[in-house]
């Protein structure tokens, strides 16, 4: 029996024996490991998703027994007239990543009589929006948990949110005195605001500023750490990243707060090794050369230090692998916590100097898992396999010798090489002897679907190969299904574009179903790079994704998880669709449902995204009632027309920028 009995349970006439679906008697190939190897939820969800018996995709939002079916919350959204693409934010989820972060720092502190204490900060260019801030805060605040910005902007919203006068407020990126007046305004209203010196030049700029406004700073100095990085932000630390001080820089920042008395300001080292840190051993290093920092400072140059913050980097298993890859980690937060509690213990404890207090700014790992963007598929694109085939009278030898190797019936293990070799060969001179006038376009048709259906033939074949030659990996690709998916990758899932960042897709329901096609996916837009065709998998990377069939007059839903870190900020105005429709949703148990939806937010209007440009939709609703009336007046069209396409026009300036399917 499989014993994870959660994921499809005995039920009526329904069970699983030998990890085999057995459905009212009959035997499915499709089972568990089927489902788990080709969409990686038990390996990428960290509990906050599971399957129910009847191949449903549910929310866990508090890792209990609470489970929601996501195709429930969708109901509910539609019934209050939320359209598709739809964003969904689960905000237990980022109260339960708070609180482990928080829980895991203090035990391992308690465990390791460790004398500093911790204190997050949530960077918020993670996720600017409100409602994950307001979240953060409410949630971090029996921990002290508090903010931290790198821009005027994020530091105007920093200051009016983070009230909790017992939280830090740490101030990165570059500063003008425009910047640092506005930190001291948290000084004078009581916040416990640390203003991070990025550059030398900074400093003098600080105090001047402190001292015309007659506050005392607190200062943290940014150091680059001379250690081997990895992941895809590597270039964001070590000695050419574009923040920090070297050694001989952080000692003449110490000799100037020394000569100005204000030395015991200098209250926080900072440093930072990149997003999405792939390797436990990076953090390892770091924790060891910051340290000595710490130490000697603390030492031999009189500082008062009293926290290290180590910045940004804890990262998050976007594929499910467990492994030092960009889109995954080899440790996890019991381990990341447990390195720097215990590297920075061992070391103070070796010179003799107090434990620091610790900060982090483990953004990512905070709010990634608590929101996913839900698409409706609004068709599929196939490769015309249907076209008439059959031979005609005085046929091309191109088209026969196709034809040839399409009935071969030698196809086998040993021969497929060989016969997709010469295939291959024939369809580009198939092309050649169009271009040439050879070949009419029906003959082209008939090659062309030949070598379609040949491909799907050989296909078959290699699918069930232990090795595969290179030639043939891309066979995937040749005979996948397009699926057309109403949303925008520039918008949504920029980081897929940009980065290659893989992110699991699965379907909302039918799971239990075992899916026939080999899919990629293709948005809405334009631009032949708004589509997916790098996919989770246990293996690694797929260029396909098994997706079902669509059945008619049944929405088919797919959602693309872990997007609640930087997707949701960095998304452009491509193809101006805009912002996508939001619905927030806390687990209730006393909730028949399940659940309650919070607030809905609407997406962005035409009229929206058209202002964004410097378009005026007043105006331009005004020109199309001129040019419709001049049509009317030369008879071209009715009255009564040409008011309903008056109207259609400023309607359509008001609706969502997205399909309406």
């Amino acid at each position: 029996m499989i014993k994870n009995t959660n994921f499809f349970e005995y039920h009526h006439e329904n069970m699983i024996k030998n990890d085999l679906i057995i459905i009212k008697g009959k035997v499915l190939s499709w089972d568990k490991s089927d489902i788990e190897k080709n969409y990686g939820v038990n390996s990428w969800s960290e509990r906050y998703f599971d399957i129910s018996q009847d191949g449903k995709l549910e929310v866990c939002p508090n890792r209990d027994e609470l489970k929601i079916p996501l195709a429930d919350i969708i109901e509910e959204a539609k019934s209050q007239n939320v359209q598709f693409p739809i964003v969904l934010r689960f905000h237990d989820i980022i109260r339960n990543q708070l609180n482990e972060i928080n829980q895991a720092f203090k035990r391992v502190i308690s465990e390791a009589s460790y004398n500093g204490k911790y204190f997050g900060v949530y960077p918020i260019k993670v996720n600017q929006m409100r409602e994950v801030v307001e979240e953060v805060i409410h949630a971090g605040r029996e921990h002290d948990f508090g903010l931290e910005a790198g821009s005027k902007p994020e530091l105007l919203a920093v200051l009016a949110y983070n009230d909790n006068p017992n939280s830090l407020t740490v101030l990165n990126g570059y500063k003008d005195e425009e910047y640092m007046r506005l930190a001291m305004i948290g000084r004078k209203i009581g916040r416990k605001v640390i203003v991070i010196i990025e550059k030398y030049s900074e400093l003098p700029l600080l105090v001047k500023v402190a001292n015309e406004m007659n506050v005392k700073p607190l200062i943290g100095i940014r150091v680059k750490l001379n250690v081997d990085y990895s992941g895809k932000w590597a270039g964001s630390a070590g000695e050419k990243s574009k923040f920090g001080l070297s050694a001989s820089e952080v000692i003449k920042c110490v000799n100037f707060l020394t000569e100005h008395g204000l030395i015991d300001c200098f209250n926080l080292l900072h440093f930072h090794i990149g997003s999405q840190v792939s390797d436990i051993q990076t953090f390892k290093d770091a924790i060891t050369e910051a340290g000595y920092y710490y130490t000697k400072l603390c030492l031999n140059h009189g500082c008062k230090l009293e926290y290290i913050d180590v910045g940004g980097g804890l990262g998050v298993d976007y594929d499910g692998s467990k492994r030092a890859s960009d889109s995954s980690r080899n440790y996890n937060i019991e381990n990341y916590v447990s390195d720097i509690v215990w590297g920075l213990k061992q070391i103070c404890d070796l010179d003799g100097v107090k434990h620091p207090h610790i900060v982090t700014e483990s953004g990512r790992a905070t709010v990634a898992y608590h929101s996913c963007v839900i698409t409706n598929v609004v068709d599929t694109i196939k490769t015309n396999q249907n076209y008439n085939t059959d031979k005609k009278e005085n046929e091309h030898i191109i088209v026969s010798n196709m034809r040839e190797l399409f009935e071969e019936e030698a196809l086998s293990e040993k021969s497929y090489q060989n016969i997709y070799n010469e295939a291959l060969n024939i369809k580009k001179e198939s092309h050649q002897a169009f271009k040439l006038g050879v070949l009419n376009l029906d003959e082209k048709a008939v090659v062309e679907t030949l070598y379609q259906k040949l491909i799907y033939k050989i296909s078959k074949i290699v699918k069930d190969l232990e090795f595969v030659p290179d030639g043939l990996m891309s066979l995937s690709n040749q005979i996948s299904v397009q699926y057309l998916c109403n949303f925008s990758i520039f918008q949504s899932i920029v980081d897929h574009w940009a980065i290659d960042q893989l992110l699991p897709i699965v379907p909302l329901t039918r799971l239990n179903e075992e899916p026939k096609n080999k899919a990629t996916i293709v948005d809405i837009t334009c631009d032949s790079d708004g589509k997916i065709d790098k996919f989770i998998s246990r293996d690694g990377v797929e260029s396909t994704l098994l997706l079902h069939d669509l059945k008619k007059n049944e929405e088919y839903l797919l959602g693309i998880f872990l997007t609640g870190a930087y997707q949701d900020v960095m998304g452009d105005m491509h193809n101006l669709f805009g912002r996508v429709s939001e619905v927030h949703v806390y687990g209730d148990k006393s909730d028949p449902s399940g659940f309650y939806i919070e607030e809905v937010i609407l997406g962005s209007n035409s009229s929206k995204v058209l202002k964004t440009m410097q378009y005026h939709p007043e105006e331009m609703a005004q020109k199309i009632k001129r040019l419709i009336n001049a049509q009317i007046e030369s008879s071209s069209i009715a009255p009564r027309e040409g008011v309903k396409l008056a109207d259609f026009y400023e309607n359509s300036l008001s609706s969502y920028t997205y399909l309406r399917i």
